[in-house]
């Protein structure tokens, strides 16, 4: 007989997902994910790669970002909207989808609003750790709002970063990240400007909001070994970097093609040389040559990270007995009726209606 494979679908909401991670930990979260993107970078050929498929409007993005390898499909749902904030909105909202190749029927459906920062921030520090110099202790953190306490947290216990020097163009945005991180094991200095945070940092992570071709960092603020860690220029027509940053720098980027589009890199010709990072994993291209070499990672976020963060999180919510069954698809007694549930449905709601009727009359 053959086996049916009726498809259930886990569900893992976002107040289960908060759960999860206060049991789990934020700490072994990230640092779980971060593995966990190793392993699947390492495993590049293996995948079915394209960039996402974004649509665009006056106030922001909503994107589609797609992935398989032969056993799993994965998707996640984002938008970017930095006006959010005054409809009581986060900037970034998201979804995300594992399902089987065999079959395509989904079997893990999870909120990736709080995934993708701790997806974001481990994937900066994965980067970092191959990229920056590896005595890096202090870090200035451009852009202070619902991704940077991850970021921090990230390099802390990834990198080894002990020192933040904060900006934003929002006094209240420094103000609570700092509180947020009060005891977290930094020495935290709120600063005047981009120019100030950045001096003498030996990795700077910018992570703005703006949609617009932003100048965060200018050639004059570089100096020498530093490591920049770009996340905020996502889409056509945001950056965060001066192009004069990328000339004096080795940059590394996520996939190529994509980052061609939506990175640091569209302001630059098509020439322009940037390493995809899986090869600085796989040992097939290097790194940081030297210590007073400046590196950029031109991050913009990847399908791959996501299908990391998803498979985690899934193995995790298993293993904590998180999340609940979801039936998404219609079970039927054979599979080519699909009419048939809305006659069976029919006729099991004229059962329970009789039934609901007999026992008000005992009653």
């Amino acid at each position: 007989m053959q086996t049916r494979l009726y498809p259930s679908t886990i569900y893992l909401s976002a107040p289960e997902m908060i759960r999860l991670v206060q049991r789990k930990g934020l700490s072994a979260c990230i640092a779980g994910v971060a593995d966990r993107i190793e392993r699947e970078f390492l495993r590049w050929n293996d995948f079915d790669k394209s960039a996402r498929v974004a649509s665009h409007s006056d106030v922001g993005v909503i994107e589609l970002m797609p992935i398989a390898d032969a056993e799993q499909f994965a998707f996640k749902y984002v938008n970017g909207h930095p006006g959010n904030h005054r409809h009581g909105l986060p900037t970034v909202m998201a979804f995300g989808v594992l399902a089987d190749v065999r079959t395509g029927a989904p079997r893990f459906l999870s909120e990736l609003t709080l995934t993708t920062a701790i997806r974001t921030a481990a994937m900066s520090a994965v980067a970092a750790r191959r990229l920056a110099r590896p005595d890096s202790r202090s870090m200035a953190l451009i852009g202070n709002g619902a991704q940077s306490e991850f970021q921090a947290l990230a390099f802390r216990d990834l990198v080894g970063i002990r020192e933040l020097r904060l900006f934003d163009t929002d006094a209240a945005a420094s103000a609570k990240l700092a509180a947020n991180l009060d005891g977290q094991g930094f020495q935290i200095r709120v600063c005047g400007s981009t120019a100030e945070a950045v001096r003498g940092a030996d990795i700077v992570t910018t992570v703005t909001a703006d949609k617009t071709n932003a100048t965060i960092l200018t050639p004059d603020m570089i100096e020498p070994g530093m490591h920049v860690n770009a996340v905020g220029g996502d889409c056509p027509g945001k950056t965060e970097l001066h192009r004069g940053v990328l000339d004096k720098a080795s940059v590394f980027v996520e996939f190529e093609p994509q980052s061609r589009i939506e990175g640091e890199i569209q302001q630059m010709p098509a020439d322009f040389a940037a390493t995809e990072f899986w090869q600085v994993l796989g040992g097939h291209r290097p790194g940081r040559l030297d210590a007073a070499e400046v590196t950029v990672f031109d991050s913009v976020g990847f399908a791959l990270e996501d299908f990391a963060a998803l498979a985690f999180m899934r193995e995790t919510a298993e293993a904590l007995g998180l999340g609940e069954i979801l039936d998404l698809m219609p079970e039927t007694a054979d599979p080519k009726d699909l009419f048939g549930v809305l006659r069976a449905k029919g006729r099991s709601e004229t059962a329970t209606e009789a039934r609901d009727a007999a026992m008000h009359a005992v009653a």
